[in-house]
């Protein structure tokens, strides 16, 4: 049976017709094979699948449909994205926990432990009384030595404003009395003139 008579082509010899016949199986082959690789590769680098259907659908037509698709295809593959994507929110969050923030005031780099703003003066933390360690004004505990911080609670801020009060009046009275005389010695009023 001669596979080519329907081009008119009758008269070939026996190895030609073998010769044609593996040729013709050899791009239907490639054909179909284009096609799966179309829709494999198309699932790999197109999230969407409605556009993996058309490049599928477009690679229908004998090998044009595929190099059309290799043209217009996305360059990477969706897993490349991801990793890029998720290696970019590592390298975000690895510079958030560096040692240096920006003021919230003027957007100055500061670092962890200032306590002052070096450009806007504006205040930024507080100095531990115990361990001397910078600590947050709304903290009511320094994590660091454990003592208790002047900042208020929420339940008891007027409580706490009122023994601030009575506290400051106190040291206030503390600085203004005078320091015992010693007796025949004349060092007080030699302190007092400096």
């Amino acid at each position: 049976m001669n596979t080519f008579a329907i081009f008119g082509i009758e008269n070939l010899p026996e190895w030609a017709q073998t010769v044609l016949n593996v040729a013709l199986l050899v791009a239907a082959v490639l054909y179909l094979a284009l096609i799966f690789w179309t829709f494999a590769d198309a699932r790999r680098r197109i999230d969407d699948p409605l556009l993996v259907a058309c490049a599928t659908l477009a690679s229908f037509f004998p090998f044009v449909g595929t190099i059309v698709y290799l043209i217009v295809r996305p360059p990477e593959f969706l897993d490349d994205v991801r990793l890029r994507e998720l290696e970019m929110t590592a390298a975000e969050a690895r510079l958030a926990n560096l040692d240096y923030h920006l003021c919230p005031h003027c957007d100055y780099e500061v670092q962890n432990d200032y306590l002052r703003c070096p450009s806007c003066m504006r205040k930024l933390k507080e100095r531990c009384y115990s361990c001397s360690k910078p600590i947050d004004p709304a903290w009511r505990i320094c994590p660091f030595c454990e003592a208790e911080t002047s900042a208020p609670s929420p339940s008891s801020s007027t409580r706490r404003r009122r023994r601030q009060t009575t506290d400051q009046a106190t040291v206030a009275a503390d600085t203004l009395e005078p320091e015992p005389a010693e007796a025949g010695t004349g060092e007080t009023s030699r302190r007092r003139r400096r």
